[in-house]
């Protein structure tokens, strides 16, 4: 609005000059008005204006600090009102901002603390937030305003920026230098492979486990092919069943390792298509996993996962989606619980620690060196190192067998279909390892290019699944199993023929409800039999039946395995 004035002729009031004159006189007046009070009237509302957001200019986002290096638990004060966003942001979906939020004042009582959960993007939500702090808080809705803007927009930019350099992580391949690559292949291409990469394997810091870590590494380099191999570490309580899976691990490029520890049901069918291609999935504990073991089993079996969701489309109406994730994976797992998870042993080798004393006590040895500083860690990061390199300078070549066709697993493996499909691919993947000495040969009709199986291939597989097949063909779980043989030692050494109970329990310092069910197990697959005793007074007294059937059992197993190999070997001799 404009205040103006007219001047009016001397000794004249509006009311003469109309009088007067014709209204003519008036509008040329008009015309002539001069303003009078504008400029000092605009500088009073201006300077009102900033005399009013003086208090709130001063207390911009820019003067307020804003913490983010911890991304549960993100903080921004400004001047004496503290917000704190509990849990985080989450990274999943970018149209929204579903946030846990504190607020209150840096001094003051926890009355005036207000905590809602909302989506920081839903505008009548905020607005009614910022309304009933600004209330509680007694402060002025303009700074709640202008500090929740500039969050927002903090969190926006941190979010997107975690985004981008999570999804460049993922998509991160290894890349080697020429030397680098030179020293893998160079170390592939060499003799005695297997023999070296096992003994590397424990310079690396895998303290025993001779055949258990290389049957290991095999599988997991099994990953790099179209059927990968699986497995699963058996051992007791307290034992570090996770040791040997954690160590190896460290060989394999981390940008191929998808760790769990917990899953939701559905998480692995909203990764990306790909993500999982190629990829070594390592479970703590079997446990952990529960609710995904049947995706994990389809995943193992079929290569692929795949699931019918309902969606929104565009316009907010809901429709049949499709949801698939691709393969082939490589799953590795550990558990104590070797009956419970039978449906996914089924589809995996199966090892089982070594629980021995003489084995926990290397391993503490070693803790013991690495806590002195007598362990060149220097020399251990080196050949992890390599192993990486390895891994990446592996091509993706096919495999044939030309031996298959006469190779047959021993008659008392149980579910041979299965372990006869294991051993098979557990063969092709020493080929595979040993790609660098091997020519590379090409089919004429199909030009695929491919690598075959040497007997000495079959040789080494025969070696290191020689416990793995044994285990698929006893009766006893492992555990069980560990149990009897430990028991017919000592009962050797203290030249007893039958024992009780209580006696077994106080010598081998077991636990009551464990020592039970092997005995109730041994007892029902005819292992061991009660030969006197009583149920009250002393307890039952039991005798092993057959001390010899274990080493009568691997002997019929390693037999029928060699007849096999040396026939194929004489007739290749002969042919």
């Amino acid at each position: 609005m404009i205040i103006s004035a007219v001047q009016m002729p001397q000794n004249e009031d509006i009311n003469s000059l109309l009088d007067g004159h014709s209204p003519d006189v008036l509008i040329e007046l008009l015309k002539n008005r001069v303003n009078t009070i504008e400029e000092k009237l605009s500088f009073s509302i201006e300077d009102k204006m900033k005399t009013d957001e003086k208090p709130e200019m001063n207390q911009t986002p820019s003067t307020g600090k804003l913490d983010l290096s911890n991304p549960q638990l993100i903080t921004y004060i400004n001047n004496n009102i503290r917000y704190r966003l509990l849990g985080g942001i989450s990274l999943q979906h970018l149209d929204r901002m579903r946030a846990t939020l504190q607020i209150n004042l840096k001094n003051g009582t926890p009355l005036q603390s207000l905590r809602h959960t909302f989506d920081l993007y839903h505008s009548e939500h905020l607005h009614k937030f910022m309304r009933s702090a600004a209330d509680q808080l007694q402060v002025g809705l303009q700074q709640i305003q202008h500090d929740m803007a500039y969050l927002i927009e903090k969190l926006e930019n941190d979010r997107l920026a975690r985004t981008a350099s999570n999804q460049k992580q993922e998509n991160t391949k290894r890349e080697l230098t020429e030397k680098q690559r030179k020293a893998a292949i160079d170390y592939l291409s060499a003799p005695d492979l297997l023999k070296r990469t096992c003994e590397d394997i424990g310079r690396s810091g895998v303290i025993g486990e001779k055949t258990n870590r290389l049957v290991m590494y095999i599988c997991f380099t099994s990953r790099l092919r179209q059927m990968p191999l699986h497995i699963i570490s058996f051992g007791a309580s307290g034992t570090g069943k996770t040791y040997l899976q954690e160590k190896v691990a460290q060989l394999i490029p981390d940008e191929d390792i998808l760790e769990i520890t917990m899953i939701s049901d559905n998480a692995l069918y909203y990764v990306e298509k790909d993500a999982l291609k190629h990829k070594l999935i390592l479970i703590e504990d079997l446990e952990g996993a529960e609710n995904v073991l049947l995706t994990l089993r389809e995943l193992m079996s079929k290569l692929r996962i795949s699931k019918q969701v309902t969606i929104k489309d565009v316009n907010g109406k809901m429709k049949a989606g499709y949801l698939q994730v691709e393969g082939p994976v490589c799953v590795a797992s550990t558990t104590t619980k070797e009956k419970i998870y039978e449906d996914n042993a089924n589809r995996s080798l199966l090892i089982y620690r070594d629980g021995s004393s003489q084995q926990q006590e290397a391993i503490m040895d070693y803790q013991r060196h690495l806590s002195a500083g007598l362990v060149n860690e220097t020399e251990q990061n080196n050949i992890k190192e390599l192993f990486k390199d390895m891994q990446t300078v592996l091509r993706p070549l096919a495999v044939r067998n030309p031996y298959a066709p006469k190779l047959k697993i021993p008659p008392q493996v149980f579910k041979p279909l299965r372990s006869n499909a294991h051993y098979l691919q557990f063969i092709e993947c020493i080929t595979f390892y040993h790609q660098y000495q091997r020519p590379i040969k090409t089919d004429p009709i199909t030009k695929q290019q491919y690598i075959q199986t040497t007997l000495e291939d079959i040789a080494y597989a025969n070696r290191l699944l020689r416990d793995v097949l044994l285990a698929k063909a006893d009766e006893l779980s492992g555990a069980c199993r560990r149990f009897l043989e430990k028991l017919k030692k000592h009962l050797n050494k203290q030249r007893k023929s039958t024992f009780f109970a209580k006696y077994v329990r106080n010598e081998l310092r077991m636990n009551p409800n464990t020592l039970k069910y092997y005995l109730q197990q041994l007892t029902r697959y005819g292992r061991i039999t009660m030969v006197g005793g009583n149920r009250f007074k002393t307890g039952y007294e039991y005798q092993i039946v057959d001390e010899k059937e274990y080493e009568t059992m691997k002997n019929t197993m390693q037999n029928a395995l060699d007849q096999v190999f040396e026939n194929i070997k004489n007739q290749k001799n002969s042919g």
